[in-house]
């Protein structure tokens, strides 16, 4: 072995920070705002704002992941907090930019992209994805053109105005589910099943990773792949928790 070769340092996550506080509530402030109180004082997102929300289901389950804390604080365990603090330091104050970063999925939505073979691939592709484009349409009037093959589709000139008009017309609660949810299943069709409550959280986890698990059925399972896909069902759970709690 060559004792004069140097190999790279493999990089240890950074220590999760310890639980300092005890007493974990809720209280509710200026505005009628439910907040979230450790030791009687207001949580803050990464921005330093309040934690707080106007529902109080959601406040008081964003307190019971601060109460599950222990004996670190870890936010992968705490998905209803990175929503919330993501819809009051991003999406609130950035709606604008945030609709622009989506419209990018226009041209990339995976529901446009079908298989030309195999034949069995092609037809689940068809009868899993297309009844979702078809209440795009019929409940939104935006029509996605799907294609076979690599190469994107051609969309209408009017898709991207159609589908701006209809984001903007989400609240802010919907606005960061749809972002979270379009990132996970890169599919604004799906997106919009979800935040309108036509498919559940399962049903779009299904129809974004079907050409994945179809290679799953083939060729065996990745051990990798498998949990990456694990948490990003949870995660597709937790919005849709997120979006029953701000109901």
């Amino acid at each position: 072995m060559d004792k004069d070769r140097k190999y790279p340092v493999r990089e240890s996550a950074p220590p999760k920070p310890r639980r300092v506080y005890k007493a974990v509530g809720v209280g509710q402030g200026e505005g009628g705002a439910y907040t979230v109180l450790l030791d009687g004082k207001t949580a803050l997102t990464p921005s330093r704002a309040s934690l707080a929300s106007t529902s109080h289901p959601l406040a008081e389950a964003v307190a019971a992941e601060w109460n599950a804390q222990d004996p670190h604080v870890d936010p992968e365990t705490m998905p209803l907090t990175r929503l919330l603090a993501t819809q009051i330091d991003r999406i609130a104050p950035q709606r604008e930019g945030v609709i622009a970063s989506l419209l990018t999925y226009v041209d990339a939505d995976t529901l446009c992209f079908r298989a030309q073979h195999p034949t069995d691939l092609r037809e689940r592709q068809q009868r899993q994805w297309q009844p979702a484009l078809d209440w795009l349409e019929r409940e939104h009037g935006i029509a996605l053109v799907s294609t076979e093959g690599l190469m994107p589709p051609k969309q209408a000139p009017d898709t991207s105005l159609r589908i701006r008009r209809s984001l903007e017309q989400l609240n802010d609660t919907q606005l960061t589910a749809f972002q979270a949810a379009a990132s996970l299943a890169s599919s604004l069709a799906l997106s919009f099943a979800l935040i309108h409550r036509h498919l559940s959280a399962a049903d779009v986890f299904t129809a974004a990773f079907l050409d994945e698990l179809y290679q799953v059925e083939k060729w065996g399972e990745d051990e990798l792949a498998r949990d990456r896909r694990q948490r990003i069902a949870g995660d597709l759970q937790a919005i849709e928790r997120y979006l029953d709690l701000s109901a």
